[in-house]
């Protein structure tokens, strides 16, 4: 409200009651809760004037009416009350999940501490495939390929760009609105802000102050501590929503939360894959106990993929083959994302072009939300089995392959640079636009260099290296000392 008390026209994003039942309509379906339970639930809410989730946006355009908005509270607590057919072959408790990879899951193996360079070109990596991202995200397919079209980028081989660019093209197909200023070819100045980034740092912040076992509930206090509410996105944002309306978790991570199994546990991974070289395993359980505050089933597959694919390639004497079979080692076989990541894979070896790859994915799973983390997974491995880990392979294929460009390209440039070894091994034409500087709003971090990042994340690979101190601190590190929490 502006100080006169007449409204604003403010929308809050992920988290009103009439933008999240079409949504939760939709997950219970992907779950197999009982059909007829949730058509009339559907029928209820069209019935009285309810609208379709929006489509790409995280809210409507208007509010709904205080009857409406109340309808859609009881409408989600009938549909927290379905049981889902999925939850035998689909478990989100640890247990649970590690029977059902009893034959798989991954002993940690002998391998070297990764160095401070081979985090490095991690980090840039991470930072590089989100910045290729960016300012395409939440534009459809044939989207993004008549923009790198239109500008001589196709297939792509560097930023986006709107030099050249027709008008007519840019007006149908508009960047996205919050990344074109800072993420186009000619407008990137450093690395801008982006959750793909604000994760990692806050998982730094968390294995800093709390070690590696912290509890998920330490996840939320360094949130509530850190984080701030308007740079969450989707189940993030429902999860903080339920932490100050006094939800604890694992509830957090159901309550009224439709997003529990689209990808944003997957792009908070990456620190406990990295500091976890050569044991899969444990980097999983880690990335598990982050996921849940936010995340269920396949949402918390997503970042234990990720986080087992990571660490066996920050062992060192993984291809990236083999990463994502550390990767596939943890997650219940018999699951939606396993069948996806097994899916991608096979067609990544089947086809000689990527495009091919690409279509016959949307066309499997295209009925998914954009930023689902089933379809996201299974382009990700669809990106790095194809690229055989070649940097710059794997975050073009994983940017073109569209859904959430920015989260998978992050995630694709965080493997592929652990692979690569080196800072040096990524073409400047990626990294010299960074200027080794990232923009962040998580205290402390700000305007800090991929270097440093580098040297702070091997302080605290398990076990922990020892560095050279110079003066005070160890050598090359910027960031102040974490203060305890609570």
């Amino acid at each position: 409200m502006s100080g006169s008390g007449t409204p604003t026209g403010l929308r809050l994003t992920w988290v009103q009651p009439e933008d999240l039942l079409g949504h939760e309509l939709r997950q219970a379906t992907e779950d197999g809760s009982d059909a007829g339970a949730v058509e009339r639930v559907e029928r209820r809410w069209h019935a009285a004037g309810g609208r379709p989730a929006p489509l790409r946006a995280g809210a409507t355009a208007t509010p709904a009416t205080p009857e409406l908005r109340a309808l859609a509270d009881q409408l989600l607590d009938e549909l927290a009350e379905l049981t889902p057919s999925t939850a035998a072959t689909e478990p989100t408790d640890l247990p649970t999940i590690k029977a059902r990879c009893a034959a798989t899951w991954p002993a940690p193996t002998a391998a070297a501490t990764p160095s401070p360079d081979r985090l490095h070109a991690a980090w840039l990596g991470r930072a590089v495939g989100c910045l290729l991202g960016k300012p395409v995200e939440k534009l459809p397919l044939d989207g993004i390929r008549a923009l790198a079209r239109a500008t001589g980028n196709w297939p792509l081989t560097t930023y986006f760009t709107a030099r050249g660019l027709p008008a007519e093209l840019a007006a149908a197909h508009p960047w996205n609105r919050r990344s074109a200023t800072t993420s186009l070819a000619e407008n990137i100045d450093g690395m801008p802000e982006d959750d793909d980034l604000n994760y990692p740092l806050l998982n730094l912040e968390l294995l800093r102050r709390y070690g590696p076992g912290f509890s998920t509930r330490d996840v939320a206090a360094l949130w509530l501590d850190e984080l701030p509410a308007g740079r969450t996105f989707t189940a993030e944002r429902v999860a903080y929503r339920n932490l100050l309306d006094g939800v604890e978790p694992p509830h957090t991570a159901r309550r009224h939360n439709p997003f529990r199994e689209w990808i944003g546990a997957l792009i908070r991974a990456d620190v406990h894959g990295w500091t976890h070289p050569g044991d899969p395993g444990a980097a999983a359980e880690q990335a598990h106990r982050d996921a849940t505050l936010t995340h269920t089933a396949n949402g918390v597959y997503g970042a234990m993929f990720a986080a087992a694919a990571l660490a066996s390639a920050a062992g060192g004497g993984a291809d990236v083959h083999a990463a994502l079979r550390s990767g596939l080692a943890v997650v219940p076989p018999a699951s939606r994302l396993a069948h996806a990541v097994r899916h991608g894979i096979q067609l990544a070896r089947t086809h000689g072009e990527f495009t091919p790859v690409v279509d016959a994915l949307h066309a499997t799973y295209g009925a998914y939300h954009w930023v689902h983390v089933i379809p996201n997974t299974a382009l990700l491995a669809a990106a790095l089995t194809h690229a055989d880990g070649d940097f710059d392979g794997s975050v073009t294929r994983a940017v073109s392959g569209g859904w959430d460009t920015d989260s998978v390209g992050a995630t694709a440039g965080s493997v592929a640079g652990l692979l690569a070894g080196h800072p040096n091994a990524i073409d400047s034409r990626w990294t010299a636009p960074l200027k080794n500087q990232l923009a962040t709003s998580i205290a402390d971090f700000n305007g800090i260099g991929f270097d440093e990042l580098a040297r702070l994340t091997y302080t605290l690979t398990t076990p922990p290296p020892t560095l050279p101190v110079v003066g005070n601190r160890s050598a090359g590190l910027g960031v102040p000392p974490a203060v305890a929490g609570g």
